[in-house]
């Protein structure tokens, strides 16, 4: 009895020496023998006592002082957030240029340029032979340029743009609608007109690059005018769909601006190509000319006038010689409803018909106005000059175009066929009954090209795999991201 007594009194002096060990706070518990209840498998109560542990502060992500965004494929966006970047081909530079083993990138040094900040400036180095350009103008090796805001950095020659630099810290990108800005990045300015500005921007999710025509309301002598031209533009945007006609993205307003996002031509204004060329080779006129046509045809098909047709206005998908072009700027353009002709003096005062002059006021004018216009327009591509224009000798421009009075000069369409001649002859009659219409422009002789014609529908339609169609190249999806918005 007594043996049983004291097996008793020891069982319950272990089990309450248990229990004071499990009850103590000290780390000893997970160092010392294991006891009962671990080794049949059964949490003990130090084991089940919620433990909070001091939290760890993340590490804020650094805030980039600047932002290259790609102008050419096969580059990528990248976000300046250290002091200094080495860009080249060599494979330990830190912006390695495309794929060091394909011959197209061979135009780069392996060390081509270095970026970098110094206090609140921002600089660009040239490393290389080839050169390094910053808005047109050659750094020269072992040299530095400034770099600001939208300044355009080209490589190995000055046309090649390569990236366009943002200046993160006093760019301000909040003078934008929020639902655009979230959308997209603003960059330079790369066109104006009398409406306002086009800018260059990018979609921040893709890095894909737009023109967006910003027009202030307040530019216009009334509210009502602004109004009404904005939004008869943005109508028009919206319905046309055709190859050679721009096309809108996406559309924001303000009280104050309207924001109309269009597809980037990279190739510009056909002006700029006449005037560095003195005119246009007649092949490449005949193409181009030929999509301006098929572009005007679908406008008057669908009741539409554009009233403002000039090289300005003709824009070309790229560089190439051999490209799609696109007819733009549709703020002066004309919606008709039925046969109802306009009465408003509206375009370029050199491009204008006669009859815009002599019966605007009274009978008006229809789309006859736009076929005179392309004639002025293929003159000064074939001729290189315009063929109304101011001099002591002659009457006024207006009266020179209300007269029909032009002169070919020999010396500069000597090399042009008679065809070609033709086409503008007719296209220049004052008489807009007797003026050849779009449609019949299309059947004329000139345009009866085999080669030219499929090259043309090769340009407006491309195969799904072709090379003609904008690409976004595997180098560029690295860069996606760092385009996103800021949160």
């Amino acid at each position: 009895m007594s043996e049983d007594m004291s097996k008793e009194e020891e069982s319950l002096s272990n089990s309450q020496a248990q229990a004071g060990s499990g009850s103590a706070t000290g780390s000893g518990s997970s160092s010392g023998p294991t006891s009962s209840s671990q080794s049949s498998g059964t949490l003990s109560s130090v084991e089940t006592i919620p433990v909070t542990l001091a939290s760890v502060p993340e590490e804020p992500e650094p805030v980039p002082w600047g932002r290259m965004l790609p102008m050419k494929w096969g580059f990528r966006a990248l976000n300046c957030v250290e002091d200094a970047y080495l860009f080249g081909r060599d494979l330990k530079c830190d912006y390695v240029i495309g794929d060091p083993r394909l011959e197209s990138f061979l135009i780069y040094s392996k060390k081509h340029f270095r970026i970098y900040r110094e206090g609140g400036n921002f600089l660009v180095e040239d490393l290389s032979n080839n050169g390094t350009f910053v808005d047109g103008t050659l750094v020269g090796k072992g040299m530095k340029h400034p770099l600001v805001n939208n300044s355009v950095v080209s490589l190995a020659e000055e046309r090649n743009r390569v990236f366009v630099f943002m200046d993160l810290v006093s760019d301000d990108q909040t003078i934008f609608p929020k639902e655009f800005q979230e959308k997209y990045l603003v960059s330079r300015g790369i066109g104006t007109g009398v409406c306002g500005e086009v800018k260059l921007a990018f979609e921040r999710a893709t890095c894909k690059k737009v023109a967006v025509k910003i027009i202030n309301k307040k530019n216009f002598p009334s509210v009502g005018t602004a109004t009404r031209n904005a939004e008869r533009e943005i109508e028009i945007l919206r319905r046309i769909d055709h190859p050679c006609l721009i096309k809108t993205e996406d559309f924001y307003q303000t009280e104050d601006t309207y924001y109309i996002v269009l597809e980037l031509m990279e190739g510009g204004e056909l002006f700029n190509r006449v005037k560095a060329g003195h005119g246009l080779d007649e092949a490449v006129a005949k193409l181009y000319f030929y999509q301006m046509l098929m572009a005007v045809e679908y406008l008057h098909r669908n009741g539409i006038i554009h009233r403002d047709l000039k090289p300005e206005n003709i824009l070309l998908a790229s560089q190439a010689k051999t490209c799609l072009i696109k007819v733009t700027d549709f703020n002066q353009s004309k919606i008709l409803e039925g046969e109802t002709l306009s009465r408003t003096l509206c375009g370029t005062p050199s491009y204008l018909a006669p009859e815009v002059f002599t019966h605007a006021a009274t009978t008006g004018y229809g789309p006859a106005v736009d076929a005179w216009s392309l004639g002025v327009l293929l003159f000064v591509c074939l001729g290189g000059y315009a063929p109304f224009y101011e001099h002591p000798s002659r009457p006024s421009v207006q009266e020179q175009i209300i007269q029909g009075e032009f002169t070919m000069v020999p010396s500069k369409w000597k090399g042009i066929s008679d065809q070609a001649k033709d086409m503008v002859r007719k296209l220049l009659v004052v008489d807009p009954s007797l003026r050849l219409s779009i449609t019949s422009a299309l059947k004329h002789p000139w345009l009866q090209d085999p080669a030219m014609l499929a090259q043309a529908n090769k340009l407006m339609y491309p195969p799904e795999d072709s090379d003609t169609v904008t690409h976004i190249g595997p180098d560029m999806y690295l860069g996606f991201c760092l385009c996103r918005a800021p949160t």
